[in-house]
């Protein structure tokens, strides 16, 4: 008799337990074109969703699928969530297929919609003859400079295709010569991928651009005269841009370090090519010929229809059309801040609070660091950098310190992926400073976000510190969801001081008083807030988890979650990205629930909470902030943060407001359904945004005296 007709739920093989993280990261990206369809977002913002999807994707080939390559060139068959690397990369390539021809799709209702709105993308037979007449004078003076056409022959060997470089491939006949030519012409990364078009002089207002390949197409008898043109087609490429670094020895110096990275660079720009997108009018011998020189296999060749590098279609959003942006936000600077006359150290001596970003300012972290920087009663300094803009202020507020005379330390990571460049000048701009600068662990990341701060007051010293759950990146603040934390509590910035002498003298700290750190610190606290929700759930008590993260992929952690479900707990989990855990799947996870918010900011803060005894949201429920998902690279390989939320109101602001908004959401959220598909949620009668929310009521934690108006005390219920 079968074990399901007894009432008794079939076991769940091994291999169907986790989602593949590769299928979860392309779905991910999946929701994210989908909201380029989103009709309730304007025109151009559609159109960025739809150039963050492409973006997405091409990241998702520079390292995931290069690293699926190198896997299985090694030799490596060992499954990951049930399928060996090759059945990886197999299932990779279908779904590639069905996301891009998505992509493709919603840019063709695009270039309708833009056309529709005033302004067209136009093919060359469209031009009018005053346009042909201006580009080719254009092109005279401002592109052919700079254009390198290259003959591929005996003397002329394949150009180098440096990453994500587009190209114009050409087969042409040598009239003099009397025999055929291959050549390639190169779109410079200086110029703009599209140009745009002088006013007409008809009344209508509208914009014009045409691709700079087309440009360069209609012109190929002036780079290559008395040839002739049989035909051609537009080409992109993507390469391996996994940093290799050496292993190095814990004694080695600053300087051999950077040059070491600076080789590795090199190495990555002439990465293999794990991808070759090409356009539909090329001919099969010219395809051909960018294979074999390129040295692409047939499965990691995409011909299309329309545009080569959608990703590039941001470049067509321009300021004189707000009509088609969303409403402009101007971030609040926390009234708290105010109330002491711009004075960071005495708001936050009064009391814990915390900044909710983008709806509140990122200046106030920026003025945090140029007041410290400034104040002659501050002696030190300590900050970690992992992303920073390039004309930071982050880093230009401690360069001032430094040169001040005051002592300043910055933990600068060489390894954040794609930042490596800026980190390296930045620590090199540090050092001329007279800053003490680090480059933490050759085997670990240095991704927690820390500013210390160490002031002089009544002949003591006492300690001012920011736990951040974002980069120290003025940008991002703008459009990221993030957590800047401010504290004087004098056991979280001693754990503070702790964690810095860990980075910068290599001895782990054994007696931290309250902050987890990873490697082993936040997992092994996760596992004891986990375990204490199960235990209250076989006594009886409420028990419940919510937790809101970028990627939930450590195989334990959700082995350990399956487990608490079992038990009874109730799980919440917002995750924006990558989700390997199955939900609501009877006999596994029934009590577990995941949705993911994606909207017109990008969620990015760690929180989570745990009710210890007592139904969620509750004052007495253990909370915490940090800079780690829960993912293995995160818990076991960076250096990570997990900090205790305590002060009441704080604590009210990020549970009662933050966590209980993202799970109200029901116009910008996607649902985790048990056969592991996404599925948009539905709006209710009374549609509820959590961007919205935050954007028109202020927080709690930094509203000082305005705490006093009670129509400004918005309360939420889940």
């Amino acid at each position: 008799m079968a074990a399901d007709s007894l009432g008794i739920e079939p076991a769940i093989a091994p291999e169907d337990r986790l989602i593949n993280r590769e299928l979860s990261w392309l779905a991910f990206d999946q929701r994210v074109s989908e909201e380029a369809q989103n009709p309730n977002h304007p025109l151009f913002e559609r159109i960025r969703f739809l150039s963050i999807a492409a973006s997405n994707l091409d990241e998702f080939y520079m390292v995931r699928v290069a690293g699926l390559k190198q896997q299985i060139a090694a030799g490596y068959t060992a499954p990951s969530e049930g399928m060996t690397p090759a059945q990886q990369l197999a299932a990779v390539h279908r779904q590639v297929q069905l996301l891009m021809r998505n992509v493709r799709r919603t840019w063709m209702g695009m270039r309708e919609e833009l056309r529709a709105a005033g302004i067209a993308v136009l093919d060359a037979e469209e031009l009018t003859d005053d346009e042909r007449r201006w580009l080719s004078r254009k092109f005279v003076h401002e592109i052919f400079p700079i254009l390198t056409p290259i003959a591929v022959g005996p003397t002329h060997p394949f150009p180098f295709i440096p990453n994500k470089g587009l190209g114009l491939a050409v087969e042409l006949f040598d009239e003099t010569g009397q025999r055929d030519l291959d050549a390639i012409v190169l779109m410079p990364s200086q110029l703009d991928r599209f140009i745009r078009l002088p006013s007409r002089a008809e009344k209508d207002n509208a914009v014009r651009f045409i691709p700079i390949e087309q440009v360069v197409l209609q012109h190929v008898p002036a780079l290559f005269p008395k040839f002739r043109l049989k035909s051609s087609g537009v080409f992109r490429i993507l390469r391996d841009s996994d940093l290799e670094v050496a292993d190095l020895d814990i004694d080695i110096d600053a300087e051999h370090l950077l040059k070491n990275f600076e080789t590795a660079l090199k190495r990555r720009r002439r990465g293999n090519v794990v991808r070759l997108a090409a356009s539909s009018d090329m001919s099969s011998d010219l395809l051909t010929f960018l294979r074999d020189q390129l040295a692409v296999p047939e499965e990691d060749v995409g011909v299309f229809e329309s545009l080569i590098g959608i990703t590039d279609v941001k470049q067509l959003i321009i300021d004189e059309r707000p009509d088609l942006l969303f409403t402009p936000y101007v971030a609040r600077f926390p009234e708290r801040i105010r109330d002491f006359g711009g004075d960071c150290f005495a708001a936050i001596q009064a009391k814990d609070f915390v900044v909710h970003h983008p709806y509140e300012s990122f200046d106030v972290v920026v003025q945090f660091l140029r007041q410290a920087a400034r104040d002659p009663d501050v002696v030190a300094i300590k900050q970690t950098l992992y992303r920073t803009s390039r004309d930071s202020s982050i880093v230009q507020a401690l360069i001032e310190a430094a040169e001040a005379g005051k002592s300043v330390t910055a933990c600068v990571e060489l390894k954040a992926r794609f930042d490596e460049e800026a980190n390296m000048r930045w620590a090199r701009d540090l050092e001329r400073s007279g800053a003490q600068v680090t480059f933490g662990f050759t085997d670990l990341k240095t991704h927690a976000k820390v500013s210390l701060v160490v002031r002089r007051e009544s002949g003591q010293l006492r300690s001012y510190v920011h736990y951040g759950t974002g980069n120290y990146h003025p940008y991002t603040a703008k459009v990221y969801t993030d957590l800047s934390f401010f504290t004087c509590d004098p056991e979280l910035t001693r754990d503070a001081t702790r964690m810095f002498n860990y980075m910068t003298g290599y001895a782990k700290p054994d007696g931290l008083e309250k902050v987890s750190i990873s490697p082993g610190g936040i997992r092994a606290k996760l596992e004891e807030q986990i375990r204490n929700e199960i235990a209250h759930a076989k006594a009886g008590r409420p028990a419940a988890i919510w937790a809101k993260m970028n990627s939930l992929v450590d195989e334990q952690i959700i082995e350990l979650l399956y487990e608490a479900s079992a038990a009874g707990v109730q799980i919440d989990l917002v995750i924006r990205g990558m989700c390997c855990l199955r939900a609501g799947v009877p006999g596994l996870s029934e009590n577990i629930r995941v949705r993911s918010l994606i909207g017109r900011f990008l969620e990015h803060a760690r929180i989570a909470a745990f009710g210890d005894g007592h139904a969620l949201p509750h004052a007495k429920a253990k909370l915490f902030i940090g800079s780690a998902d829960w993912a293995p690279r995160n818990l076991d390989r960076r250096i990570e943060t997990l900090v205790p939320i305590e002060n009441p109101t704080v604590h009210q602001q990020i549970l009662d407001q933050i966590l209980v908004a993202n799970l109200k959401d029901d116009t910008q959220t996607w649902q985790l359904t048990p056969d592991n598909q996404w599925v948009r949620n539905t709006p209710g009668p009374k549609p509820f945004s959590a961007h919205e929310f935050f954007m028109t009521n202020p927080s709690l934690s930094g509203r000082g005296s305005a705490s006093g108006d009670k129509k400004q005390k918005p309360k939420l219920k889940r």
